[in-house]
């Protein structure tokens, strides 16, 4: 038995935290390689490493992926110390090369010579498909930086295989990621580059994208829905989500074939963002005038949302109870009172059902059956998860007021 501890422990020498050991760049520069500044490592990488995210079989692992900024060419290592099979026989280690290789493109360089002579190619990669927006961003070290959002299709040439290595990244960052099928010709792509100079010239660095499919809405209308959306880590906390956002719902509200503009089950900080959005793009609207708004939420607000932003009915009333919020004083008890049961009235909504659903109970479940269901409904828990609910919502609807105020 202590033989095969110590074997057991010994073996546990060679188990990595694939999430340390991964390592992305985005090259812009030859210096940046040897950079360690220009690094950053993935939050997930389950997908390919299993549930753990540990690889077996290595000391010093070191999985480099590297990428240049605007083309994504890429740099495939893998570097250990020593490997589990040099000092225990009949042990094999994880075939990381092939766990990787299943997810990068072919094209990948091994060598970094070779990697930095694609560099100098750079300066031939140019944005793919429509220009739709233009901005710029402050930074403290490098002044006004400029940004364009372009909307592309698999039809750009050469748009494929540069949508087939930008993909790789959602696999680091996103949960429950999956790659699209891009021979659908319902698929829009919607991409961010950074405008950059380099040696007097001007270059390209992909900052992030969208995903959005164009789904069928009987009898003539379409309903875009966003599949997947990343900005690249680098990039991230400097307001590039919603300008790609924005510039993705002011495109499909000039389309009179769209009937709205949906998400495919959006994360928790999509749904946040997509409410700064909203509520910023909804604020000069007419029916959700400051005035308008005590007068609760309206026929006239579901309509001029839908015709002139393609914003459904749900994402509408969130809009109008953040509007609500930053024009009504909470230090006045009765304004506040009248506001928190209007949110509550909406989410009390799930409880409702409940109701109902007990209801039906009584005519169908025998009395054990119908205690056990009733002890799930209880009154007093209902009250205080919906008391719970409205304080979240009233913290985050306070951070976008407070967000909004800031861009003013």
């Amino acid at each position: 038995m202590a033989a095969i501890n110590t074997m057991e422990k010994k073996l546990a020498e060679y188990k990595c935290d694939t999430n340390e050991a991964l390592s992305l760049k985005l090259i812009r520069f030859p210096e940046d390689v040897e950079d360690d500044g220009t690094t950053f490592h993935p939050e997930y990488t389950h997908q390919i490493f299993g549930d753990d995210e540990v690889a077996f079989g290595y000391k010093g692992l070191q999985i480099q992926l590297f990428y240049t900024a605007g083309n994504l060419s890429t740099l495939f290592k893998v570097k250990y110390s020593s490997k589990v099979s040099e000092t225990f026989d009949c042990v094999e280690p994880d075939d990381i090369e092939g766990k990787i290789r299943e997810i990068i493109p072919a094209g990948f360089t091994c060598n970094t010579d070779d990697f930095i002579s694609l560099l100098e190619k750079e300066a031939n990669f140019k944005p793919f498909g429509t220009l739709l927006h233009t901005y710029t961003v402050h930074s403290e070290e490098a002044g006004e930086l400029t940004y364009q959002i372009h909307k592309a299709d698999v039809t750009c040439p050469g748009f494929q295989e540069y949508h087939e290595r930008l993909q790789t990244f959602l696999m680091w960052f996103i949960e429950t990621a999956s790659f699209i099928d891009t021979d659908d010709d319902r698929w829009d792509f919607f991409l961010v580059f950074e405008k950059y100079n380099k040696d007097g010239e001007t270059l390209y660095a992909t900052v992030g994208y969208m995903t959005v499919y164009n789904y069928y809405v009987y009898p003539d209308k379409t309903r875009p829905r966003v599949s997947q959306m990343l900005i690249l880590p680098p990039f991230q906390g400097e307001g590039h989500g919603a300008q790609l956002l924005e510039a993705v719902h002011r495109f499909y509200c000039i389309l009179p074939k769209v009937q709205d503009i949906t998400a495919e089950d959006p994360s928790e900080n999509y749904v946040k963002l997509r409410d700064y959005v909203l509520v910023k793009l909804c604020q000069g609207l007419q029916s959700f005038a400051t005035d308008k708004l005590p007068l609760g939420f309206s026929a006239d607000m579901i309509t001029e949302a839908q015709d002139k932003l393609k914003i459904n009915k749900k994402h509408a009333r969130r809009v109008y109870e953040i509007l609500r919020l930053r024009a009504t004083d909470m230090s006045d008890e009765e304004k506040a009172r009248e506001y928190r049961l209007e949110v509550k009235k909406r989410l009390f909504g799930p409880y409702r059902k409940n109701q109902r659903e007990l209801t039906k109970m009584r005519k169908c479940l025998r009395p054990e059956e119908l205690v056990s269901h009733m002890g799930q409904m209880d009154t007093q828990m209902q009250h205080e998860e919906l008391e719970k609910s409205y304080q979240v919502v009233i913290e985050d609807y306070r951070r976008i007021i407070e967000r909004l105020g800031a861009q003013a």
